[in-house]
């Protein structure tokens, strides 16, 4: 409540430096490696940052916070990213900037269908590059005057994220409680091969993907897939 205060008395201006100052960012990604490599390029532009890592976790925020800006992935643990795209828009008050995320630029039109205001592909690319997109639909009261320094510095998160996202697609390629476990775990596994640019990683997820839509036994594709994130995640370094 202090910070919301503040803000409405003492509202702060961007900066060419700090282009995101006074935003407030909501980023539903159930992916920790995304989502802390957002995290830091949204603060390194001047933004106040918040994570929902499920369309429940989103919820619960928006229940009780109006960010400036919502970044939805469109591939989440309990549903599409394209639902709650469509709830947003239609909200009243809506949210000022709704963005989408994916892997899969093939996705973009239905996200913009759905009502989002523009789509951030993955991998984001720089920093400099991030946030430009979220400030071309920002209003020209909220731009930073003044030319804007453009660096073609490129942040990650640390191994730690990265570790959990691996943990994690070896925790639902074990034991899947049904095929809807199994597809998001080859969704997720997708996106993360995308964001991290490993070729080999999107290689495996897409041959287990083709033996689970095509019908054939997949035993060996999903345990081959498992050995490459366990050796990733034995490593601890993003394999590109």
């Amino acid at each position: 409540m202090t910070d919301i205060l503040d803000d409405f008395l003492y509202p702060r201006r961007p900066t060419a430096e700090r282009p995101l100052l006074g935003q407030t960012v909501l980023v539903v990604e159930d992916s920790r490696f995304a989502g802390e490599t957002i995290r830091l390029m949204c603060l390194r532009g001047g933004a106040r940052i918040r994570r929902a890592d499920s369309l429940r976790a989103a919820a619960r925020h928006l229940s009780t916070y109006r960010p400036s800006v919502i970044l939805v992935d469109l591939g989440l643990p309990d549903g599409s990213g394209l639902d709650l795209i469509r709830q947003l828009d239609d909200a009243v008050p809506r949210v000022p900037v709704l963005l989408a995320l994916s892997g899969d630029p093939a996705l973009e039109e239905a996200a913009l269908n759905a009502g989002a205001n523009g789509f951030i592909s993955k991998p984001f690319g720089s920093v400099a590059g991030f946030q430009g997109k979220i400030l071309a639909h920002l209003p020209a009261e909220a731009q930073p005057r003044g030319p804007r320094p453009l660096s073609d510095e490129v942040v990650h998160a640390d191994a730690g994220a990265l570790g959990d996202d691996y943990a994690l697609i070896l925790d639902l390629l074990d034991s899947p409680q049904g095929p809807e476990d199994l597809l998001y775990a080859i969704n997720f596994g997708a996106n993360l091969a995308r964001n991290l640019e490993d070729g080999a990683l999107d290689a495996a997820v897409t041959a287990l993907r083709e033996d689970v839509t095509d019908g054939r036994g997949h035993r060996g594709s999903l345990a081959h897939l498992a050995g490459l994130v366990q050796s990733r995640l034995a490593r601890g370094a993003i394999a590109v």
